[in-house]
């Protein structure tokens, strides 16, 4: 069974996923396509979910409270990352993203190596199922505006603004 918990953040009630290999979903629970990430996720797993406690919850209750006290720069949880191995590419590439910094869509298809890609990138940021953990919200518009995010723009400004905070960035260099 892949374990699902709900889980109250600062930016609303988030869905939690996991399995023995990680963490699987970390998402918003009234997003768009939720039902369509998670039933890609049961694809992956060969299962299904159902609502119950699983260790890695704490872990990642642990780390989320300290990255919204700003003191949790960079997250070091397993991952169970669910999906082609091109979206696979997109979200480990999204990791590598430094907290309070931003990509535009076609720096971050640059940085993965295929800068005509940038749509593909796009769409696969875009069913990224694990939210703020990969940091899909980093990457915004080639003209520095906020662009796309599932969890809806406000969010995405809020941890935007969050992390330029906690980074010693604040007021430098704003995108919007």
């Amino acid at each position: 069974m892949i374990t699902l918990k709900y889980i109250d953040t600062p930016v609303g009630k988030m869905m939690a996923g996991a399995t023995d290999a990680g963490i699987c979903l970390f998402d918003f629970q009234y997003r768009k396509s939720i039902d369509s990430i998670m039933k890609r996720i049961e694809t992956y797993a060969a299962d299904k979910f159902g609502e119950g406690e699983h260790p890695y919850f704490d872990l990642l209750e642990q780390q989320i409270g300290e990255y919204i006290l700003g003191v949790r720069k960079k997250f070091d949880l397993p991952l169970h990352l669910s999906g082609t191995p091109f979206q696979k590419s997109v979200w480990e590439g999204l990791q590598q993203i430094p907290y309070g910094e931003t990509r535009s869509y076609k720096q971050q298809s640059i940085f993965l190596g295929n800068e005509k890609a940038i749509r593909a990138v796009a769409g696969a940021n875009g069913e990224n199922g694990i939210a703020i953990i990969v940091p899909c919200h980093r990457v915004i518009g080639e003209d520095g505006r906020l662009t796309g995010y599932g969890g809806g723009l406000q969010r995405k400004k809020w941890l935007l603004d969050h992390e330029r905070k906690y980074s010693g960035r604040s007021g430098q260099g704003e995108l919007f």
